[in-house]
């Protein structure tokens, strides 16, 4: 019996020598008042890798006249479905510069998923239900994550120098807001800051 062997691509390996020097680390995310953001997006920007997905899914469901979950993060080029579990039906748009939605009055789930394509954060909300809103921020990174409830996100990044886009619900401006991220050979806590 003859075995085949597969030796790595260069980027393949850049790609696991990175994972392998990755350490710990937990961003600490304030707002402007010095106070801990509970429920904010961090996403961190590793050099090499992907920004976009053609594969990821996901999914903003309707239960209880709510939508499920009310803040959802994914990857730029991610398909979301948006299934409504409530025995009313749901009439979803948004008229966000990065998605334009209208999905009209619907049971059951659409047929065809909606794809995030542009970076930025879209809110959303029902015609007929107006206490209903959501929001779902599109990020050019796989590495991203929810702040529990100290404002805190944990990560295993390689040492260096990353960008931060950064976003919570309670800011004045829709954009996402860049910060820097220093990560030191041992890992470590960082704390950011929002502007607003």
């Amino acid at each position: 019996m003859t075995m085949l062997l597969r030796l790595p691509t260069s980027a393949a390996l850049a790609l696991a020598a990175s994972a392998a020097q990755a350490v710990p680390v937990t961003v600490q995310l304030h707002g402007p008042d010095g106070q801990p953001l509970a429920d904010a997006v961090v996403a961190v920007e590793v050099k090499g890798h992907a920004g976009k997905t053609t594969t990821a899914k996901a999914e903003m469901a309707q239960r209880d006249r709510q939508f499920a979950p009310q803040l959802l993060v994914v990857q730029t080029g991610t398909a979301v479905s948006f299934p409504n579990f409530d025995i009313v039906r749901h009439h979803v748009y948004s008229f966000s510069p990065i998605k334009v939605l209208d999905i009209k009055l619907y049971s059951g789930t659409p047929t065809k998923p909606e794809v995030f394509d542009k970076p930025g954060v879209a809110a959303l909300g029902c015609n007929i239900h107006d206490r209903m809103s959501a929001h779902i921020v599109v990020v050019d990174t796989p590495t991203f994550a929810k702040t529990d409830d100290k404002g805190q996100a944990s990560f295993d990044l390689p040492p260096g120098e990353h960008v931060v886009r950064a976003w919570h619900a309670g800011q004045k401006s829709p954009m996402l807001q860049s910060l820097k991220l220093d990560v030191a050979a041992a890992g470590g806590t960082s704390v950011l800051t929002l502007a607003e």
